[in-house]
């Protein structure tokens, strides 16, 4: 779905093509009904008014309570139509931060992966800090675009997905929580790191990279994966390299060399040689057998 349907929902015009801001006490009835918007969402809930679900399964939640969903969630309410709609959702599209300071660090919002029952509900100090970031990103979307438009915007979202991140880990303490899931998190944030342009500004990812992000140690974090995966820390991250370099030789038309680039590569060889040695094929055999 594109920003301009979406604003549809919320009777409103469209001031952003990849981003907006609705007010939950603005939308048809009919925006709850069970899609996938195909964006990253973050909603504040401020009443209760139905049965919510979040890929089919029942969410409790109440007043200053928020759930986020990603391109490929669906999320839908029964809506109790004697109740006030009352809350705010950030929608944007995932072009919106592709090779971006933003893209780079999204990794960091695993949040958006966490599976829980129940929403994460704010106190009052952290639902006027969420609130206040709502209506700062509203206002830099009402203002006139200018170059900084998009820097501005990003900055505001950025900042209300850290302060997302500060209170589900300090509710949750979810790094010692066992709904922590290192796998998942691990093969997320390389995907964001491959997806979003940064391999190509700072290289392939590694195991030292990725026990940064975990604020490890490499050999500790490369013990930890052996014990939770029962694979090397080396072969997880490469064997993601494998499977994005797959998708953009069977989904693009981008260039060996170009693919190398995106990946992180500093020579085209470089990934025709590794690629040949982890596929027993070389990148352009592989294209060529997918034409076939």
């Amino acid at each position: 779905m594109d920003i301009t349907k979406f604003n549809h929902f919320f009777h409103q015009p469209t001031f952003h093509p990849l981003v907006t801001i609705g007010d939950l006490a603005r939308s048809d009835t009919s925006f709850y009904e069970e899609r996938d918007w195909g964006m990253y969402c973050v909603i504040l809930f401020d009443s209760v008014f139905g049965e919510l679900r979040k890929d089919g399964n029942a969410i409790v939640y109440q007043p200053g309570s928020i759930i986020t969903l990603l391109p490929g969630q669906s999320m839908s309410i029964k809506v109790d139509y004697t109740a006030k709609r009352k809350g705010w959702i950030l929608a944007f599209r995932p072009e919106l931060i592709i090779k971006t300071g933003l893209g780079r660090d999204f990794y960091m919002f695993d949040f958006f992966n966490y599976d829980f029952d129940k929403a994460l509900t704010l106190d009052d100090r952290e639902h006027g800090i969420l609130t206040g970031c709502y209506e700062n990103t509203f206002a830099e979307l009402l203002q006139t675009p200018d170059y900084l438009t998009n820097h501005m915007i990003r900055l505001c979202i950025g900042r209300l997905l850290s302060y997302c991140k500060r209170f589900y880990e300090q509710r949750y303490a979810i790094r010692n929580s066992a709904k922590y899931n290192l796998g998942h998190t691990l093969e997320t944030m390389i995907d964001s790191y491959l997806s979003s342009g940064s391999a190509a500004q700072q290289g392939t990812p590694n195991v030292s990279w990725a026990a940064d992000q975990f604020n490890l140690s490499p050999n500790y974090f490369g013990s930890l994966v052996k014990k939770e995966l029962h694979i090397s820390a080396k072969d997880f991250i490469q064997g993601k390299i494998i499977n994005a370099a797959e998708k953009l030789l069977s989904t693009t038309e981008m260039p060996i060399s170009e693919i190398a680039e995106e990946l992180g590569f500093s020579h085209s060889n470089h990934f025709t040689r590794f690629f040949t040695s982890k596929t027993g094929t070389s990148p352009l055999k592989y294209r060529k057998g997918l034409n076939k």
